[in-house]
């Protein structure tokens, strides 16, 4: 595909993804806030099981959950679906579009796994949908009678998930196929239990029957699911600018206490207004500690200069970036998958590759997410080289510059 053309496909998709996905995420944390701060009514009433009041944008409102007398469905209802479905469709389409259609470059890694692209496809569709039936099943099963339990094992199944892509994907693939999985099975969550419950209240309404409390706890049970993996799945789809995360050796385990992290941050907004509040409030020290502790275990090893190594000269870290960089980040690349530089990062001159050396060291030396899918095939002691020299203080020579005859080789 052409690289403009593909770069704005990616736009207009990610920004209708993004779109979207802040329409359903936000109606989910508007829910649940809701639910969290109902009262007992004023006017004793047993169909309203809880009131609030609340002002926003110069006015008052009243809003009520209560229970619907059999045929007295109002004229009017408001439904919220489409926001999940097109968040999922969008998502769907740039996890095609970017890592499908360019999976040799997002997708594969051959220092991970040598697969062709038709095994990466396969096995990532393979995971969005062989997991979602292993997550309805199970929490449709007798052992979702026993919630901690049922927890544990989804948490534990999570983890062998990331675990096991880490094993045959890139990081940035192996962390977006988690993101989608869980996408998946939110929106599953949506179109196979709380829609179905839902059609079924109002149309016990509709046919003056007694509404089924089974499906409303049903509901509610995967409506709580969806809202503690919200954000893990926002972290999940900006993780891309984190080589720390993914491109870590142990990159699953960090994905996993994140994973953690994200449903600890939740489970305190979601408790702090109910008698389990008080007890919950250690979460969110918790979670600090945690993200703490995984900074320090990320974080590379630090060398003195004086132990970098022996010298190296400016004109092998030159080599080095036209053989392996500069078709890409340059002002004129020549890799057919970009039209301008990606993040718009150039190595066009000396100037330019020591100012980046810090980005260098932390994409192409203390991880290897760069080059993308190590598609130049850059040694590892060609990035023990590159670390030396940024550790030596990234010195370049006077008035060195880069040879354009070689780089247009």
């Amino acid at each position: 595909m052409d690289a403009t053309l593909s770069e704005w496909l990616d736009l207009v998709i990610r920004w209708a993804h993004m779109i979207t996905g802040i329409a359903w995420i936000g109606a989910s944390f508007y829910f649940n806030w809701l639910l969290n701060h109902l009262t007992s009514p004023k006017d004793p009433d047993d169909r309203v099981q809880g009131e609030l009041w609340a002002i926003h944008a110069g006015g008052f409102f009243k809003v009520e959950k209560r229970k619907i007398a059999p045929g007295q469905l109002p004229q009017t209802l408001h439904w919220f679906k489409w926001e999940a479905y097109w968040t999922w469709i969008t998502g769907f389409a740039l996890l095609v579009l970017i890592y499908y259609a360019q999976a040799s470059i997002y997708l594969i890694d051959p220092g991970v796994a040598d697969i062709s692209v038709a095994t990466a496809i396969a096995i990532g569709l393979g995971t969005l949908i062989v997991s979602w039936f292993a997550y309805d099943l199970m929490w449709r099963s007798p052992l979702a009678k026993s919630g901690w339990l049922a927890l544990g094992i989804s948490t534990l199944f999570v983890v062998a998930v990331a675990y096991g892509l880490s094993q045959v994907f890139s990081g940035r693939g192996a962390y977006i196929h988690v993101g989608a999985m869980l996408g998946t099975w939110m929106v599953g969550n949506v179109f196979r239990v709380i829609m179905p419950a839902q059609r079924d209240l109002v149309a016990a309404s509709e046919q003056g029957r007694e509404q089924d409390s089974r499906l409303t706890e049903f509901a509610e049970q995967r409506s709580l699911h969806n809202n503690y993996m919200t954000l893990p799945v926002l972290f999940i789809m900006i993780s891309n600018h984190f080589p720390s995360t993914y491109g870590h050796d142990f990159n699953w385990a960090v994905l996993a206490v994140l994973f953690l992290v994200g449903a600890m941050v939740r489970y305190y907004f979601n408790v702090r207004h109910k008698s389990q509040g008080k007890l919950a409030v250690w979460t969110l020290p918790a979670a600090g500690a945690a993200i703490l502790a995984l900074a320090y275990v990320t974080a590379p090893p630090s060398s003195d200069r004086g132990d970098a190594g022996p010298s190296v000269a400016f004109a092998e870290v030159q080599t080095l970036v036209l053989q392996h960089c500069v078709s890409c980040h340059s002002a004129t690349p020549t890799d057919e998958s970009f039209d301008v530089a990606p993040k718009n990062v150039m190595f066009d001159t000396p100037v330019q590759i020591k100012a980046m050396a810090q980005k260098i060291k932390a994409t192409a030396v203390t991880t290897d997410t760069m080059p993308l899918g190590n598609m130049t095939e850059m040694t590892d002691e060609e990035r023990i080289l590159l670390g030396q020299w940024i550790d030596q203080g990234a010195t370049i020579d006077q008035g060195a510059t880069i040879d354009q005859g070689t780089m247009s080789e």
